[in-house]
């Protein structure tokens, strides 16, 4: 027993000292779980790195491409006018303010101090820079620098965004170095959202404890745990998603210390600030500090006041929760938190808090940046242009920034114009009108503006490419111009027979056609003929000419094919408002070839210039220029007294406008090109079901014409006298400018009639003047009696039949219209 006990106290003495059973266990089964953890966590520790190295270490964003307009360029004589000069600064982004500050202006009677902000164009950079405007006689008077003290040749502003080509995902970003970023809002974001930014390693254990005494105390969410690292790593940049998980959480934790172990403060607060998320725009997600301050505030990260950088910051905790638009006064309480840890953190003082928090939110009505496409038709001739350099979707989220030549006050004008136009001839027994318009600037062949539909915003079919109708009278002037080619046969003051004509067709077809008011009007000057739209003698300066001259003459202008037949004379060709532009460029260039473009530059995103679209113009020929000067004379004239006259009673006088209407069979279409020294419009109007809308090409397409230029300003059209000379001319071809009848005319130098003088005339005698007005021997008026209704409201006398008659061979099947047209010397 002894021994038994014995034992028995040994095995006890034993016991004591070694651990339980249950504790041995324990300790066996956290190894082995700490094993397997670390068995795991290390790999996926190394896998994560790898994750971060790849996508935080790459920084690739998708950049939306950018399409701006033209810079708006001042030199003194320019036109211009207050109401231009604003639209032109609220496009770009420019607020009224002290003149000072840059992107901003104020104006004092006709003086305009201008602050305008550093951009790159095609041709390189270009400095911020403040500058004094003033406008008297609807032009720039004077240019000087911000002190007013040195006159300027010219002064450029940065231009005005018009249109996003995005990528798959609808973001739109505008990436910031972090130098270009202000301090008082990096500060003010610290302050806020991570107070130890530049202290903790990826995760704040402090600030997590703080956050979480914070919201107690104030028994709401006032304060996130989060640091700036780990809201980043969550931002959808390395893919970790937003779901509230653990697993969530503790990828978001790994991500942000190993982002901090790899990269500097810098590098993570510059991504933080082009990555977080600062509100939507329907499908469109806005995310960076500078696409935000555009998004709510339509300024630049520089322009922002003490207010707006509060409630950007503050806005990051909950775009939609705290939404200025849609919540205002959640959007101020936030805001004035932000303006107290500004002022808690001395970043401003007393004094700037009370003023900020005073202050209204500051944003503006509408998003500031601009949706994907706010002009179709015109980004649809910018598509079309850059097509051959840039295949389908490789613009699309290429960070690129297209420069374009959209002026944004005519852009404006022409879709006023459309609107207010189309909506006044819109009547009960009128069908559905459409339209499609081209301006450009007749210097350089730019394209300024393009409306493609009577609402200017819808997207889809662009009628300033895809409608093809019939141009009818807007072909004429192309004759006319053939002919003046031939100096020794034809003039401004030549006589062409408009009686009755009948033309033998190649099938054995006999063609006829009339004049619009059904009446001849026998022998008739050149320039009254093209003035007033005589078809017949348009035919028979046509014939003289011959049609296949003027089909070449056509493809060699505007690239577009005609069929050469008879009626081709009179405008029976389908084409486009843009090729018709492209065809009346040459008339309104003086001459010269210039084909149109819409783009000036591609830029990349580092600025530099990828592609230039140089468009310098050919030279024009002395022939050329010459023949383009005569057709522009007999235009103007046309403006002044022929189908054009209602322009003069517009007020548009004052313009010296050549221009040229064209009416399709049935006023089925109605057209309108004129130009200024400025600009070219190009405008049609008619239905897409092709029918009948009553209109004639003045009471229709000039209408919207006129209202585009009684508000932007352009210069007076000037015709050159180089090449020509003058010479007056009466009804006898009597050279005497004493004639009662006598018309000056201009002339290809060297065939002006030689000197003859006047005959003797019956007192009684009357004779037609330069504005087709009956006078007598004196040059007194002699009244005519009315010859109808028509005649009495101004129908027929001005306005043309600018189709065939039915027996007219049918119209060729149109070339689709160039963009842009090929280049080809006549």
């Amino acid at each position: 027993m002894a021994r038994i006990d014995y034992e028995d106290d040994d095995t006890d003495d034993l016991n004591d000292d070694a651990p339980p059973v249950w504790r041995r266990r324990a300790v066996t089964a956290v190894l082995a779980v700490v094993g397997l953890g670390l068995g795991f966590l290390i790999p996926y520790t190394l896998y994560l790195n790898s994750q971060v190295s790849e996508k935080f270490g790459a920084l690739t964003w998708q950049v939306p491409t950018r399409v701006y307009a033209r810079p708006l360029q001042l030199t003194p004589g320019v036109a211009m006018n207050a109401a231009t000069l604003k639209t032109e600064l609220d496009a770009a982004g420019y607020r009224e303010g002290d003149g000072v500050k840059p992107g901003t202006y104020a104006s004092e009677g006709g003086r305009w101090t201008i602050s305008s902000r550093g951009y790159r164009d095609v041709d390189g950079a270009v400095a911020p820079g403040r500058v004094q405007v003033t406008l008297s006689g609807g032009r720039v008077s004077r240019l000087r620098d911000g002190a007013g003290e040195r006159a300027l040749k010219v002064a450029r502003m940065d231009p005005a965004r018009i249109a996003t080509l995005y990528g798959q995902r609808q973001e739109e970003r505008r990436l910031v170095r972090i130098d270009e970023v202000p301090q008082l809002l990096t500060d003010t974001l610290q302050a806020v959202e991570d107070k130890d930014f530049a202290h903790h390693h990826g995760i704040d254990l402090s600030g997590i404890v703080r956050a979480a005494m914070i919201n107690m105390r104030a028994g709401e969410a006032r304060q996130g745990a989060s640091t700036l690292t780990q809201q980043l790593a969550r931002s959808g940049l390395l893919g970790i998603g937003r779901e509230q998980t653990y697993t969530r959480k503790f990828n978001e934790i790994l991500y942000a210390m190993l982002i901090e172990a790899r990269y500097g403060k810098g590098p993570i607060l510059e991504a933080y600030l082009n990555q977080v998320y600062l509100g939507q725009r329907g499908a469109q997600a806005i995310h960076g500090v500078a696409a935000g301050a555009e998004f709510w505030f339509g300024r630049r990260l520089d322009d922002l006041e003490t207010e707006q950088v509060a409630l950007l910051v503050g806005i990051i905790r909950g775009p939609s929760h705290y939404d200025p638009r849609r919540n205002p006064e959640r959007a101020r309480e936030r805001r004035d938190f932000v303006l107290g840890k500004m002022l808690e953190s001395g970043l401003i003082d007393q004094a700037a808090h009370d003023r900020a928090v005073k202050r209204p939110l500051g944003v503006t009505e509408t998003p500031g940046s601009i949706a994907a496409n706010r002009f179709p038709a015109y980004v649809d001739l910018v598509r079309r242009q850059l097509a051959r350099d840039y295949p389908t979707g490789e613009l699309q989220g290429a960070g690129l920034s297209v420069m374009t030549a959209m002026a944004p006050s005519a852009q404006a004008y022409a879709e006023g114009s459309t609107v207010r136009t189309i909506k006044d001839l819109t009547t009960g027994k009128r069908p559905p009108l459409q339209t499609g318009l081209v301006v450009t600037d007749v210097h350089s062949g730019e394209v300024v503006a393009a409306v493609g539909s009577r609402d200017p915003v819808e997207h889809g079919f662009n009628r300033v490419v895809e409608a093809h109708r019939p141009v009818g009278s807007l072909l004429k002037p192309f004759v006319y111009l053939l002919a003046f080619g031939n100096p020794s046969q034809y003039s401004l003051a030549s006589w062409v027979d408009d009686s009755p004509v009948t033309i033998t067709l190649e099938n054995g077809r006999r063609w006829s056609p009339g004049n619009s008011d059904g009446r001849s009007h026998g022998t008739v000057r050149m320039i009254d003929a093209l003035a007033r739209s005589y078809n017949q003698a348009t035919v028979r300066v046509g014939e003289a000419v011959g049609a296949r001259a003027l089909a070449d003459l056509v493809h060699v202008l505007a690239g577009v094919r005609a069929t050469p037949n008879p009626s081709l004379t009179l405008g029976s060709m389908d084409q486009s408002p843009y090729a018709m532009a492209q065809l009346y460029q040459f008339l309104a260039s003086g001459g010269e070839i210039q084909p149109l473009r819409a783009v000036r530059g591609v830029i990349d995103e580092q600025g530099r210039v990828v592609n230039r679209y140089d468009n310098a113009p050919r030279p024009a020929q002395e022939g050329d220029a010459i023949a383009a000067r005569l057709v522009t004379l007999a235009l103007q004239h046309a403006v002044t007294s022929g189908t054009g006259r209602q322009l003069v009673s517009d007020g548009l006088g004052r313009l010296n406008a050549a221009g040229k209407t064209g009416t399709s069979n049935d006023g089925r279409d109605s057209w309108f090109a004129g130009w200024t020294g400025d600009h070219l419009a190009v405008v049609w109007v008619g239905n897409d079901q092709n029918e009948q809308t009553g209109l004639y090409g003045a009471t229709g397409a000039m209408r919207v014409w006129s209202g585009i230029f009684s508000r932007l300003p352009s210069a007076p059209l000037e015709v050159g006298d180089a090449g020509l000379e003058w010479q007056w001319v009466a009804q006898s071809n009597s050279t005497d400018a004493d004639c009662p009848d006598a018309r000056r005319f201009a002339f290809v130098a060297g065939y002006a009639p030689p000197y003859q003088p006047c005959p003797t005339y019956d007192p009684n005698q009357t004779f037609v003047d330069a504005n087709g007005n009956l006078v007598d021997a004196t040059g007194a008026p002699v009244q005519q009696e009315r010859r109808g209704w028509r005649e009495f409201f101004g129908f027929g006398r001005d306005e043309e039949a600018a189709s065939p008659a039915d027996t007219a061979p049918p119209a060729p099947v149109p070339a689709p219209a160039p963009v842009p047209p090929v280049e080809e010397s006549p």
